[in-house]
This record gives C-alpha cells, structure tokens and sequence, in this order.
C-alpha cells in the first residue's frame, strides 16, 4: 500500500493532469510539472510547478496552461499546419499565433469553462513581458497582436489587461489592411486548412506575402497534372520503343569514332596540363598567391556558433544609457525599493565581511621578545618575576588578491521584483567585497529590440538565409567595472530599473564575454557568478535556427569555463532550475531569499576547509 502525500498541492495536481488528458481526448498523454518554461512534445505536456502553498496564481496559471496546450492537441493537425506554413519567419510567427488562438477559440466555444482559465495565462504571459507599459506599435510584437485580435473576433471576450494593450496598438492596422478578410474568420474556424488558408490571406494583406512562399494549393494541382502527364508519356513510349532499335544500331558505330576522338584530345589536355604544373612547381614560393586566412570563428567554446552579423552589437557603459538626472531618480526608486529590507541586508553584509575579514589576518605567533604585550601569559611573569615578558605579533595569513564578477540577466522576464532584488543585492555585495579588499564587477547582458532589430531587417533584405545563426543585436551593459569605486558607480545600478531596457536574453555570448573581461584582470583569484531565471530565449534566432541552438552554445560555453578552471564559475537560479547546465548552482524559489543566497555562496568560497567549501556550494566529490 503506497504511503500518501504529505503535500497539499499533490491531489490538484492529479485533478488537473487527468482532466486534461479529457479535455484533449488523449488518455496516453504524459502530464508533468516542472519549474522549467512550460512546453508540449508528442509524448505529453510539460506544465509550470505548483508550489505547496497553492497560491491563486500558480492554480490559475497551470490550469490556463494546460487548457490551452489541451485545445492545441486536440484541434491541431501537425500535417495540415506545415502543408500551409509560410517560409519567412514574420511571417511563421503570424501564422503559429492565429493557429493558436484558432484552437483556443474552438474550445472556448464548446467548453466555456476553459475561457477564463487562458485569459489567466494570457494575463500572465502579458505581465511577465510589460506588455502594459508599452506604448508605440513598433514596440509590440505583430504576431502577437494578430494571435490576441483573431481570438477576440472568435469568442467576443476582452482580452487581460497588457494584453488588450498590445491589440490594441496594431488593431487599427491589421483591421484596414486585412478587415474582408478577417470577414470570414467564422466561417473557417472548425477547419484547420480553411483557416490556414485566411491566415496567409490575412499575411500578405499585411504587406508579407513575400514570405508566404509556393501555395500549397497550386502545388497540388500542378502534382495532380503533373501525374497526369507522366502515364501518356509512359504510353507513347510503348510505341516508340521499335523505332529506337534501329536507331541504336546506327548510332552505336558513331559513338565508337567519337570515342577514339575524345581519348585523343585527352592525350593531348593531359600533356598541356602537365606542362602547366612544370611551371608551377618551378614558380617560387614567395611569388605564389597567398590565400587570406579563414576568420575567427565567434565563439572560442564552439567553432561552429555562428553569428549572422556583429555590426550592431554594443558593450556600453551604464551612464551612457541615460541622462545623469534620470540615473539618480532610478536610484532613488530602487533606494526605496531596498528600505523595507534595510535590516536584512544589513545583517547579510555584515555576515559576509566578518568571514571575509576573519580568513584576512586572525593568527598569531606567541612568546616573542617583542611586539604586543600578551595579557594571557601575565600571570606566569607575575608567578616567577624572573620570567622573562612573553609578546606576541599578528601574522597575516595567505588570502590572495581576488576579484568577483556578477553578470545579472537583464531579460524581459526578469522585470518587476526579480530585476529589483538582483540590484540591490549587487549593491550590497559592491559595498562589503570593496571593504574587504575584494575588487568587484557588476555586468548585464540583454538585446538592443525585441525580435530581432537591425540584425534581422538585413537578414530579410538580404534574401533570408537559411539558419543564420544569431539574429539579434547584443547589449552588454557595464554597470561596475572593476577599478571603479563604489560610490562612483553607484547611481548605475538605477539603470535596471529603466522601462525598455529589459529585453531578450542571449546567456552564451554574455558568459564569454565576462569570461574574457576577468582572464585579462591581473588578480590571482576570479569567481564568476551569474544570475538568472532560466534558459536563453531569443525568438528571433529560434525562429530560423534549430530548437536548442542557444542552449547548447551556453553549455558549451559553461564546459570550456569549467574546464579551463581559470575562474570559479558559480550560478543562482531565480524560480528556474540552472543545475542542469552549471555544476556549481542554487535554485531559489522566491526572490527575496537571492540577498542570502548570494552572501552564503560568496562566503563559502573563501573558506580554507574544502569539505566546508563542498557542502554549501553542493558539490559531490572533493579532493
């Protein structure tokens, strides 16, 4: 007899991931839960964790998700989407979101229930990405506002707020451009291959129809005929097959005169090439054309990363992104932000640098002839006078110069309470590591625009190259360097707290980039330690590129680190599972625990005892 579950959130759990297999009409369907980003494969769903204490966001939140990956399974045909998806990748985004609001649309319709479920989900996805706070179109994903517009028209219902504000933006456009269309979105909504045909109706009235590439539908046709053609073909060549006999015969003694002609001129190609490689080979070497060398490749952890173009990349100081007015009011709101955890933080600094300082200069060498006077040993003078005065000196233990780089993700996920608590903790840490002779490193590692930027308008201008590699344009943003005081620095920190900063996140490129920063320092020591809340995401690249282009560059880049063993490499997941990509890392399921997970792993590496070390960093095996 299986022992129950001691948690309480164990009985949803199995509610939802049988009612969803229901709803999907797939009783074989896998259902698990993880803090990874929710996802669907063949084999089952992947839904987001439900914590113990079961707070109304996370229930609302895995039951929209399941409902809506649900509705895909069921009324989604995998064949029949990519018989009519488009080639260009605008484009594909377009089509995959009307695709998605069609099937959440169908399932709203016949189980109502499920309606409110993914505006929850909607609703989150939408605050998670600051779709409120946006207030140009050009700042707004299309294909987004397509998906939420299409939805809309279905079920009649008002989108969540953020989410109703992107719609908005571009509903004006999309309605003008494709509003006869759009006319018709009922009448196709039950059939998958009618819609699909609407939806590149729908794209290339918005302007795209270059991407939409060969119609399907012509295709068939022209196979049909095609087919057609090929069995008269066949019949008539029964007929000429006796004609071709003696047609053979005649010209079998042409071939055998054309042979021998060729073998000749052969003879004498090959004499003359000889000739031309004699004169070659006697040519000297240094009057023999040099060939360029191949470029660097971009990456030094994997040689086939590619890059489609670096020219619109930036490594960009903090205070070169904003006014020095509009720097100190962001500090100032993040100083307000830091006031309820003033005595936290506190305590966490003073923690640390106690450690720090205790490893620094705390042993002794005793019964000196001089130095200071040792009060310990008075007693023994005082016993026997003839005694001579014991002393004792401070002895400086060996703690070598070290230096500590925080590379922050500055991603659009991160926005809100996540990005607050990573700057002030960076603050924090600043200030004690400065005190305690440790120089520091703040850096930040974002995209310059949402899909894509610069880097994808050339791509499409240039004619679409098939898996260009990176398609975006990097920011890499110097908050701290090194040499620079902390007060100095201060008022960048601010920085994060700046609407549209935080966008895409590419985690490869930015942990090389820290990583060459720290090999040029001149400190004997480096510990890197990186903050995140997931794995890289960039949809522009995964748009056009392999599913896992991304993160594979990222563990590669984590194995060349860890094997070089140049600098400690140390991670802190925030709500998202990093030890799947770094051997040393902490996950963190509320923010507010990073301060104290930040001190304790700093901490633990400056301890001498390596078992110590072992059991706060979570390593296994320690020599």
């Amino acid at each position: 007899m299986s022992k129950p579950s001691d948690n309480p959130a164990d009985p949803f759990k199995k509610a939802l991931a049988e009612a969803t297999k229901v709803i999907a009409n797939d009783p074989e369907m896998n259902v698990t839960y993880s803090v990874d980003p929710a996802g669907m494969t063949k084999e089952g769903i992947r839904l987001p964790q439900v914590s113990r204490r079961m707070t109304r966001d996370e229930v609302l939140l895995a039951r929209g998700t399941a409902d809506a990956f649900a509705m895909r399974r069921k009324y989604h045909n995998e064949a029949t989407a990519a018989k009519y998806a488009p080639s260009g990748g605008l484009a594909r985004e377009i089509y995959e979101a009307m695709e998605t609001a069609r099937c959440e649309a169908v399932g709203a319709r016949e189980m109502p229930g499920t309606a409110g479920n993914i505006d929850a989900k909607i609703g989150y996805e939408a605050k998670r990405k600051g779709y409120a706070d946006i207030t140009q179109s050009a700042d707004a994903p299309l294909s987004t506002a397509a998906g939420y517009l299409v939805r809309h028209l279905a079920t009649g219902r008002a989108l969540p707020p953020g989410a109703d504000n992107v719609m908005e933006l571009w509903r004006g456009f999309i309605e003008e451009s494709a509003s006869g269309t759009l006319d018709h979105l009922d009448e196709v909504l039950d059939d998958q291959a009618g819609f699909a045909r609407l939806a590149r109706k729908v794209i290339a009235d918005l302007g795209y129809g270059d991407q939409l590439g060969d119609d399907p539908d012509t295709e068939d046709e022209d196979q049909d005929s095609g087919n057609e053609a090929e069995q008269e073909q066949q019949e008539e060549s029964g007929s000429d097959d006796d004609s071709q006999d003696d047609e053979n015969d005649a010209s079998a003694e042409q071939s055998q005169e054309e042979q021998q002609d060729a073998s000749q001129a052969q003879v004498s190609e090959d004499e003359s090439s000889d000739m031309e490689q004699g004169e070659e080979a006697e040519m000297p070497e240094g009057e023999a054309p040099m060939e360029p060398p191949p470029p660097a490749p971009h990456s030094d952890a994997d040689p086939n990363y590619v890059v489609y173009t670096t020219d619109f990349d930036e490594e960009i100081r903090a205070e070169d992104l904003a006014e020095i007015a509009e720097l100190e009011r962001l500090r100032a709101y993040l100083d307000q932000q830091l006031e309820p955890l003033k005595g936290a933080v506190s305590r966490l600094a003073n923690k640390l640098q106690r450690r720090l300082q205790a490893q620094q200069n705390r042993s002794w060498l005793f019964d000196l002839e001089e130095g200071t006077l040792d009060a310990g040993r008075l007693a023994r003078v005082v016993a026997n006078p003839t005694t001579p005065l014991s002393f004792k000196q401070e002895k400086d233990t060996e703690f070598r110069d070290t230096c500590v780089t925080l590379l922050l993700d500055n991603s659009g996920s991160m926005r809100g309470r996540p990005i607050s608590i990573a700057a002030i903790c960076a603050d924090v840490l600043a200030r004690t590591l400065e005190r305690c002779s440790v120089k520091v490193e703040i850096l930040g590692f974002t995209t310059r625009a949402w899909k894509g930027g610069q880097s994808r308008e050339r791509w499409l201008s240039a004619g679409r190259e098939q898996q260009p590699g990176r398609l975006n344009d990097l920011r890499h943003i110097i908050y701290k360097s090194a040499d620079a005081p902390w007060r100095r620095a201060r008022p960048n920190l601010g920085l994060m707290m700046k609407e549209g900063l935080l966008k895409e996140n590419i985690d490869g490129e930015a942990l090389e980039w820290a990583h060459r920063r720290m090999l040029a320092r001149p400190e004997a020591r480096k510990i890197l330690m990186v903050i995140s809340d997931g794995a890289p995401v960039d949809d522009s690249t995964l748009s056009v590129n392999p599913a896992n282009y991304l993160e594979k560059h990222l563990r590669d880049v984590i194995g060349m680190v860890e094997k070089r063993k140049a600098i400690e490499l140390i991670a802190i997941g925030i709500g998202h599972d990093v030890t799947r990509y770094y051997d040393r890392a902490v996950t963190i399921t509320d923010v507010e625990q990073l301060a104290g997970a930040m001190t304790e792993q700093l901490a633990s590496l400056f301890d001498t005892d390596p078992r110590k070390r072992a059991r706060v960093l979570g390593m296994r095996n320690v020599k």
